[in-house]
């Protein structure tokens, strides 16, 4: 019995039958061809270097699920890759698994495999395991991904809220906003005469040679959902200490301000995808900068912040360019929505 040719998504690709076979052999394992995948089995054996390993995982349900600079495919990657990134591992293996509506068209499925086939390979991770479910047409507005990382910790590295004192630097590596904005503004279908572009990327070459090359490295982050504020607000409740933020040192692109402007948004809390925020001791700041600029992903870093004594408790505060001050308060939540 032959299967009938389709181009989209059937429930029956869900029902671990022949269609299910086909789609994994026609439509996944090319994209993502590695000894250990081709296995097939119920879980990856992998054999590791290092006694001590990170594991995260995450969910995916970004709307577009295209954007400028990137995709629901590669935004998966590399937001799992920098996960284990800023916790001082290199990332080594991933898994991926799909929830996909039924009538979902394969060529889109096709091309969101092949951008995240080509950031595990830009970041030279391998996908060794995954999943696919299929659900009623209107349950999963289209796809949602899940990942799962492993990283190998890297020698010497000690990053914690506990190590954080008075005085520390607070660097980031380039502009903020710029994902965020992006998915705001194909979502609202506005056009700046300077596209929009997302950040996405994979921070794990970044963060391994910042990491080798400045022990003095305290505490690292990636300002996803809740933006900076919602990063500097974590640092400074989990240490009990004070952060000062200058906002003449944030870098920002005049289009994403632009588009900030327009919709009502304070960039500071706007969601990031190929940023790192770092805490180092004051002598070793400037390595870590020179560190940055000579790498694509930190050719605009800078201090952007300082950590302060707290007398009245933990608190945020921006330093305006005119020399005022007000408190970054952690955001509520609900300003942006299916963002990654």
């Amino acid at each position: 019995m032959k299967d009938t040719p389709t181009n989209k998504i059937l429930l029956a690709h869900g029902g671990g039958g022949r269609l299910t076979a086909n789609l994994i052999s026609n439509n996944i394992l090319p994209k993502f061809s590695n000894e250990i995948l081709a296995q097939l089995a119920d879980a990856a054996s992998l054999e590791l270097d290092s006694p001590a390993v990170c594991f995260t995982t995450d969910s995916y349900v970004v709307k577009p699920l295209f954007f400028n600079g990137g995709d629901i495919g590669k935004l998966a990657v590399c937001g799992t890759i920098n996960d284990l990134a800023v916790a001082g591992a290199k990332p080594v293996a991933l898994s991926l698994s799909m929830i996909i509506e039924e009538g979902f068209e394969l060529g889109v499925l096709d091309k969101i495999l092949a951008s995240a086939a080509e950031a595990a390979d830009g970041a030279e991770v391998s996908i060794v395991a995954g999943d696919t479910k299929v659900v009623e047409t209107g349950a999963a507005d289209g796809i949602f991904i899940n990942t799962a990382g492993l990283g190998t910790k890297l020698p010497d590295v000690n990053l914690s809220f506990g190590r954080i004192a008075p005085g520390d630097k607070i660097i980031i590596n380039g502009t903020i906003g710029d994902h965020g904005m992006t998915i705001m503004s194909q979502r609202e279908g506005i056009k700046f005469e300077s596209q929009l572009a997302s950040d996405c990327a994979s921070l794990a070459p970044l963060t391994c040679r910042i990491l080798e090359a400045a022990p003095g490295v305290k505490f690292m982050r990636d300002p996803t959902r809740g933006g900076l504020a919602a990063t500097v607000n974590e640092i400074a409740n989990s240490t009990g200490h004070s952060i000062e933020l200058y906002e003449k040192d944030i870098p920002i692109k005049p289009a994403v301000q632009a588009a900030a402007d327009m919709l009502g948004f304070d960039l500071l809390d706007i969601a990031n995808e190929g940023k790192v925020v770092i805490v180092t001791a004051p002598d070793t700041a400037e390595k870590v900068l020179d560190v940055c600029k000579g790498h694509p992903l930190g050719a605009g870093a800078g201090i952007i912040g300082e950590v302060a004594q707290s007398e009245d408790g933990p608190i945020v505060e921006l330093i305006t360019k005119v020399g005022g001050r007000r408190i970054v308060q952690m955001p509520y939540g609900r300003e942006l929505p299916r963002i990654c």
